[in-house]
């Protein structure tokens, strides 16, 4: 695991080498940079796989072609043998050498052959190429920026696996206001843009090309080419099929010259990840767990559940207990992410790879299984927003605009009356329509009215809404929890969950693996049809039946949890003093982004209960503690 960046073109040493500083807690443990005329590579390295060998940049037997890598690929075993056996000479044994040797025996297409999570750009001398790849679902970040041409060449172009390395090497770049925008609707800034205008993110299954002043991108793999009509079997048939591949991948996520352990949460995927590891070693296992020491805040713990699995599996268990000081905590969080990001689930995840990171250097995650086997209620949504769609449309506007304002929505973070109203509000939407508005989190009595004429002639929210429901639509399948799941696995997926998991593991120099985002078992569960996926209307429904065999059946049968916070009462309680102090009506002018009578209204109506707005107000603490960051008037 590493932090990555370069140049292409003019750029002295000194850019670079501050570039590489601002990369230093994604691989403390060594440094190494490639520099010849009109290439500059850097990288921070964190051991991982053939500690003592696996130095970068690497570069073929003649010096024609060198790689940086962030990521592992886990079967650079096989690739090695096999190209090995065709005349390449390896002098490492790490996974990185098998990028060169690979682009020189079957050129560009070779990324198509790898496995596993990885964003590296790589110089070829002879066709003074540079050539940026991210793997197929996003797991590894990567950046970019094309600068201007000297006189006489092309363009160059500056990378880096953050932003705040690539800023380094940039003048200063303003705020992109419609993607303020789309960040105070979504929670995080949707890919490719980012927060700043010029700069992009590579996005998954995306290559770049630089070649001879020509700057080029494309795409070697979507999602959807891993769907594929149904096809119907015996169900046991397929759960056998579902087992073996998973512990295959969970397997090929082991490989490791360093300690290796588990994020444990109690549920379903962090536990049949356990489950598979359990199968392919009898050797200890380390696995992890926090929780919430504050009366107040158990019902948040996962404690129990995973205590038991640990228990089951005969695992060496570390479970923290913690009384955060949010306040203090909140700006390290953001300062990790490097931009505005208002996932809460970032504060734990934050705190257990802290945890963590004191036992081991690699840790798995259930990211993804959701996405892939149907884990979110907005799935089941989908489903009956397409009956309800059967109701004539004047039946569904009357119990919208008179039956879903009389339905009072909780004020805690599990709300589900809150669900079930905005379901009713949107059916006169069409189903695309009313999907992506379940995934933001603009109030419904405000909606775009809340930002200011600056921000939202951006069109930030009309770009993404449109760009969301042509993903949506076009999903290749006519189940509606089908699209549903294959937007997620092209959006949120990649640009919430798996950039908090590398961000935050990375800021405690830990490597994150996340199994349930290997292409090979999202090919498999493309094929598994909804009615098996959902069986009798059951959140993975599947999944649960097949692991019915091999987790203790309280894990089985339990409801979804995952990672939270008492998000709500911190803002009312430990965080309500900070955010009054930031969001005032002169930050929240000066800022430009929302008109201050609606921070107004909605500090009021939470700080009363009367509503939970936890998220939206979240979301402007953050931008306002990120902005505050970047100026330097807010410690880390």
């Amino acid at each position: 695991m590493c932090g990555i960046c370069g140049l292409v073109g003019q750029g002295d040493a000194s850019v670079l080498a501050r570039m590489m500083r601002r990369l230093e807690h994604r691989g403390p443990d060594e440094q190494g940079m490639h520099q010849e005329p009109g290439i500059r590579l850097g990288m921070q390295r964190l051991r991982v796989i053939d500690p003592q060998g696996g130095r970068q940049p690497m570069s073929n037997e003649t010096g024609t072609v060198w790689v940086v890598m962030n990521g592992e690929i886990y079967n650079y075993r096989e690739l090695r043998r096999e190209l090995i056996a065709k005349g390449h000479r390896f002098t490492t044994n790490c996974d990185t050498e098998v990028l060169v040797h690979l682009y020189e025996q079957e050129g560009e297409a070779g990324v198509q052959r790898l496995r596993g999570m990885f964003a590296y750009a790589l110089w070829d001398r002879e066709r003074s190429r540079l050539l940026l790849v991210r793997d197929r679902l996003g797991i590894k970040p990567l950046y970019y920026a094309v600068l201007p041409g000297t006189e006489g060449g092309g363009p160059g172009l500056a990378f880096a696996s953050e932003l705040p390395s690539l800023l380094e090497a940039l003048p200063p770049r303003a705020v992109d206001p419609a993607a303020v925008a789309q960040y105070l609707t979504l929670l995080y800034v949707p890919g490719p843009g980012t927060m700043y205008e010029g700069i992009r993110q590579l996005q998954p299954g995306e290559w770049l090309k630089v070649e001879r002043g020509k700057v080029e991108t494309g795409r070697y793999y979507v999602p959807s080419v891993a769907w594929s009509p149904h096809r119907r079997e015996p169900e046991a048939e397929t759960e056998a099929r579902f087992l073996s591949l998973l512990k295959d991948t969970v397997q090929a996520h082991l490989v490791s010259d360093v300690p290796l352990g588990l994020f444990l949460s109690g549920g379903l995927d962090s536990g049949s990840i356990l489950a598979m590891m359990r199968s392919a070693t009898e050797g200890p296992i380390k696995s992890f767990s926090i929780g919430y020491d504050s009366p107040a805040d158990r019902s948040y713990n996962e404690l129990e559940a995973a205590r038991l699995m640990a228990d089951h599996f005969g695992t060496d268990h570390t479970e923290e207990r913690l009384d955060p000081d949010a306040v203090t905590l909140l700006p390290k969080v953001v300062a990790a992410m490097g931009e505005p990001f208002a996932d809460s689930s970032a504060i734990p995840t934050y705190l257990i790879s802290e945890v963590a990171r004191r036992s081991v250097t690699v840790a798995l995650s259930g990211i993804g299984g959701d996405e892939l086997f149907g884990g979110y209620p907005r799935y089941l949504g989908a489903r009956a927003a397409a009956r309800y769609a059967l109701v004539p449309a004047a039946v569904r506007g009357w119990v919208g605009d008179r039956v879903a304002p009389l339905l009072r929505e909780g004020t805690g973070s599990r709300d589900q009356v809150g669900r079930i109203k905005r379901f009713l509000r949107d059916g006169r939407l069409d189903l695309s329509a009313q999907y992506v508005q379940w995934m933001t989190f603009l109030p419904a009595e405000w909606g775009v009215s809340a930002f200011t004429d600056a921000c939202a002639a951006g069109r930030g929210i009309e770009t993404v809404a449109r760009t969301y429901r042509m993903l949506f639509d076009h999903w290749p399948s006519d189940d509606p929890s089908d699209r549903a799941m294959g937007l997620d696995l092209q959006t949120y997926l990649p640009d919430d969950l798996l950039r908090m998991g590398d961000r935050l593991s990375m800021a405690h120099s830990l490597e994150l693996r996340v199994p349930f985002c290997d292409h090979e078992l999202l090919a498999f569960a493309c094929r598994v049809p909804s009615s098996v996926r959902f069986g009798r209307w059951t959140l993975k429904g599947f999944m649960r039946h097949a692991l019915r065999r091999v987790l203790p059946p309280a894990i089985v049968r339990g409801p979804k949890q995952g990672f939270q916070v008492p998000l709500a009462r911190w803002l009312r309680e430990d965080l309500r003093e900070m955010t009054l102090d930031l969001l005032t009506d002169d930050t929240v002018r000066r800022r430009g982004y929302v008109k201050p009578d609606y921070v107004r209204w909605l500090l009021r109506e939470h700080g009363a209960g009367r509503r939970n707005f936890a998220d939206q107000i979240f979301a402007l603490l953050v931008l306002e503690l990120w902005h505050r960051l970047a100026e330097g008037t807010q410690p880390a």
